[in-house]
């Protein structure tokens, strides 16, 4: 290496070629550019006769000199220059870097590679081997070893691959190591410290002087290492610990929340004063945030021990609900989960959706609000998971008084208690005082709660062990009963306004809350076996898929009193399964941090980026770049190249023609492919794709169900087509078609009326098809059920009789029905109607007992038996298939009138039930 005061050369070597410069002006000088060519037609020659252009004989100076600087830039930078290089290492042996790679030095990692790197290139210019000793153990499981000698492009690979760990440091086997160390020469060692002290960093020490001498270099007191110990609870705040290994100096301190992909949720800020090594910080987080909260971590400590994994433990005890009525998306005042959402959302984390699809999370409490028959596939997976420790609690309804099941603390009468009705009281009832035994006890009971409809128990020898919560009359308004670990709880009114005002009232919340806190949380199940690593840390605190060196983690460990071993086989991180994954962090196996202290006073010490070299070859090198460019377009300019060449044209309009012909025929084939596609996929034939939920979705079609019986099928699709034609001619509704739909295999949520005649080859519904159907009527859909037999027995099957419809309907969600009142929207959703015939006439039409005011109030089953569909059948040239029976065309149109209001009701929901429309009804009646 030559030096020359601040400035040296690491190739000195390479100055040689400087001499070649002037060689290199002579050669360039007397060499002129390349000639300009030019296509032009002789005629251009007279043109330029007035014009006398020379081409130069020599490059031109300008030119000569960027030539020239820019090979002197060249030359200058693949010399290595450094300004104020850093000084000889001492001695005359190998170079030996000791590197703490645990936990604590990720915070500056990429600063301390460069301090590595720029050690090796003072040993390769001074031709010394490099010997490296990591004191963390290995990803594999090694203890810390000796790496080398060897040459310093070697060493420079291994420090480039090397990385911090996530675990600590091993300093007494980086010791045992250096027993058997014997360099020949003075070894210079230099330790890059993370900071941390230890009971090895005395005898590590004296062993590396004894080699020759040894530099440390670590933060110092300015930045020193920190750790998040485990957040505590305080009410609705986390206090989170902040501890620091050198206590100094007066530093601040930041901690922030992250959520999903790393969002910030909330962040903190606080100081350490002098002398204090521990302080904690309040994060205050309302609880929706809180239960989205995944780590809580250092700002500026990019460490495993300054992150602070968070799981399910740490979040409010999930709640998730599930209604069986169809909820109100625009008025969410009229859905039952509403009142209950807003109860529990400050103080729980609520989960809407299905049964299946929330239990397959951890949950602590499941909400049923009037969900009627459970398929048999729901009630066993819902007795598993109560018996496992869950909480149900079930809210009655309409739906859960006519189709209870098994899954409720006490067996309820038929029917229910409403007032002024059968079974009923004068005035609505008040409640009584809650017993000592009731975990509602303590409780403050408004006076202004009252209840007008309950579903009763039937009476028994337990009931009054079971209940919690009775009215002043002493009929039972809450029941529960125990269940393996878990509980069934039944609040015998609704979970909204319609029965009871008890959902207005703070008493609801209290009572809610009660009930949640009886369940075990996310926390309470006992893990057993071993938990497979899932997400670990790295040593810089961030979350990758686990190696494969990671090792499962034993469940029992998890309780240890000094917690999991963590280390190479089983680092930090999260562990189990993405449904219940449990976080093990780095501060249940890290002792309270101490300062790197005690060393000998003869040891040199040195600061991360410290030293003031700099090397300028990047700087030469990038400035010789651009201007070789800049050479580059030049030349190209003076040669007449610069101008980007002319597109070529095509050859003549054959070439063109020939071009669109190929095109064409290209077309052909795709056209007629889309033509037959289209000829095969006929509306009455859906398939379940996404070209068929488009087309479904873009226009409105009239669907009925498939029988498997042909000649059925083929009357509900004639019928349906003859009823979308007088719709598209009477009304404002356009319809785009019929389509037919299979319960097993179609969507139903894009149609939102169903035919569904009942033919007599029909069996009962397959698992998948109940749920598919109940999804259905639960989310607003509406049925037509036709037996077309005038079959009165057979409709009023959802209350006695008819045991081909039952069958058929056997765990459908069928709510309580009741025939048509004079007064309901179908007798004038758009006719004014008395009767509803079709092929026959006379016979009843059954629809919701009691609708409620979610949906608009509209029907989610409409049953009756005038073969509607064979009165509404057209052929192709629109003329009637069928004969009325007794007879005649009227009875064919009051048919038609039937199909447009039922269409009109099922689309434009119970808005004719506003008495601003009574004054235009009664002037069309004459009154």
């Amino acid at each position: 290496m030559l030096n020359l005061g601040a400035l040296a050369f690491a190739a000195p070597w390479l100055l040689a070629a400087l001499l070649v410069l002037p060689v290199l002006w002579w050669l360039l000088r007397v060499t002129p550019p390349s000639p300009r060519l030019m296509a032009f037609p002789a005629i251009r020659l007279l043109r330029d006769l007035a014009v006398r252009e020379e081409t130069p004989a020599r490059t031109p100076l300008w030119l000569l000199i960027l030539r020239i600087l820019i090979a002197a830039l060249v030359i200058l930078g693949l010399s290595r220059p450094l300004l104020n290089p850093d000084a000889l290492l001492p001695g005359t042996g190998p170079l030996l870097l000791v590197v703490d790679n645990g936990w604590a030095a990720g915070r500056d990692w990429r600063g301390r590679r460069d301090h590595m790197e720029r050690l090796v290139d003072q040993a390769e210019r001074q031709d010394r081997e490099v010997v490296l000793l990591a004191t963390a153990p290995s990803a594999a499981g090694e203890r810390p070893r000796l790496q080398g000698p060897m040459a310093a492009g070697d060493a420079r690979r291994e420090v480039q691959a090397l990385e911090p760990m996530p675990w600590a440091t091993d300093r007494r086997a980086a010791l045992a190591a250096l027993e058997a160390f014997s360099p020949r020469g003075t070894t210079h060692a230099v330790w890059l410290a993370d900071g941390l002290g230890d009971d090895a960093a005395r005898g590590l020490a004296d062993r590396l002087q004894r080699l020759g001498g040894l530099t440390l270099v670590d933060d110092g007191e300015g930045r020193p290492a920190m750790m998040v110990r485990p957040p505590v609870a305080d009410g609705g705040a986390l206090v989170v610990p902040v501890e620091r290994a050198d206590a100094r100096l007066p530093l601040p301190v930041a901690v922030r929340a992250a959520g999903p992909a790393g969002r910030l949720l909330g962040r903190v800020e606080g100081d350490f004063e002098a002398g204090q090594a521990r302080t904690e910080l309040r994060l205050e987080l309302p609880t929706e945030l809180r239960n989205e909260m995944e780590t809580v971590q250092l700002d500026g400590q990019a460490t495993a021990g300054a992150v602070h994994l968070v799981d399910e433990r740490w979040r409010r005890r999930p709640v998730g609900l599930v209604s069986g009525r169809p909820e109100g998306e625009n008025q969410p005042l009229l859905s039952e989960l509403y009142y209950i959402d807003r109860a529990l959302g400050p103080y729980a984390e609520i989960r809407q959706g299905g049964i299946e699809e929330l239990l397959k999370r951890q949950l602590a409490v499941l909400i049923l609000a009037d969900v009627g028959t459970l398929s048999p596939a729901e009630s066993d997976r819902l007795s598993r998971w109560v018996e496992e420790g869950g909480v149900l609690l079930r809210f009655a309804g309409p739906r859960l008084a006519q189709n209870a099941d098994t899954l409720i603390p006490v067996r309820l009468r038929s029917g229910d208690r409403a007032l002024g009705g059968a079974l009923s009281w004068s005035e609505p009832a008040r409640l009584a005082p809650f017993e000592e035994t009731s975990p509602f006890h303590g409780l403050a009971l408004p006076e202004d709660v009252t209840v007008t409809r309950q579903v009763l128990a039937e009476p028994g020898v337990d009931l009054a062990e079971k209940t919690w919560m009775r009215l002043e009359d002493g009929t039972p308004l809450v029941t529960a009963e125990r269940r393996g670990g878990g509980w069934v709880v039944l609040v015998h009114t609704t979970a909204g306004p319609d029965w009871s005002n008890l959902s207005l009232s703070g008493l609801y919340v209290e009572m809610l809350r009660r009930v949640v806190a009886l369940s075990q949380g996310v926390s309470g199940a006992v893990q057993a076996g071993t938990l497979p690593p899932l997400l670990l840390l790295d040593g810089q605190g961030r979350l990758a898929p686990a190696p494969a060196t990671a090792f499962p983690l034993p469940a029992e460990a998890l309780a240890a009193p000094g917690g999991p071993p963590l280390g190479p086989r089983h680092p930090p991180g999260y562990y189990g399964t993405e449904e219940a994954r449990r976080a093990v962090n780095l501060s249940s196996a890290v002792p309270a941090l101490a300062p790197l202290e005690g060393l000998p006073t003869s040891v040199a010490l040195e600061r991360y980026g410290g030293r003031s070299e700099i090397d300028l070859k990047p700087w030469l090198l990038g400035l010789a770049l651009p201007l070789a460019i800049l050479d580059l377009f030049v030349g190209l300019a003076l040669r007449g190249l610069l101008p980007l060449p002319r597109l070529p044209r095509l050859a003549g309009r054959g070439t063109a023609a020939a071009v669109l012909l190929g095109l064409g025929l290209a077309l052909v084939p795709a056209a007629g492919l889309r033509a037959q596609d289209t000829a095969i996929a006929s509306p009455a034939s859906p398939a379940a794709d996404e070209e068929t939920a488009i087309k479904a979705t873009a226009d409105t079609y009239l669907a009925f169900v498939r029988t498997g019986d042909l000649a059925a099928d083929a009357a509900s699709e004639a019928g349906l087509a003859g009823l979308s034609e007088e719709l598209n001619r009477r009304t404002a509704v356009e319809t785009a078609g019929v389509m037919g739909v299979d319960l097993e295999q179609d969507e139903l949520s894009f149609f939102p009326l169903l035919y569904w005649p009942v033919t007599g080859a029909q069996g009962e519904l397959s698992e998948a098809a109940r749920l598919k159907v109940n999804e259905y009527l639960r989310n607003g859909g509406t049925i037509l059920l036709d037996t077309r037999d005038q079959d009165l027995g057979a409709a009023q099957g959802m209350v006695g009789g008819g045991a081909r419809l039952e069958a058929m309907l056997r765990g459908l969600d069928i709510p309580p029905l009741a025939p048509v009142p004079p007064d309901h929207v179908l007798t004038k959703a758009f006719y004014l109607l008395q009767d509803f015939p079709g092929r026959y006439s006379g016979g009843q039409l059954w629809v919701e007992a009691q609708e409620g005011r979610a949906n608009d109030g509209v029907s989610s089953v409409v049953i009756g038996g005038n073969d509607w569909a064979g009165a509404w059948a057209v052929d192709r040239r629109g003329r009637p298939l069928n004969a009325m029976v007794p007879g005649g065309e009227r009875q064919r149109e009051m048919a038609y009138r039937f199909g447009i209001n039922l269409v009109m009701y099922a689309l434009t929901g119970n808005y004719k039930a506003d008495q601003v429309h009574v004054p235009a009804i009664l002037e069309r009646l004459g009154q």
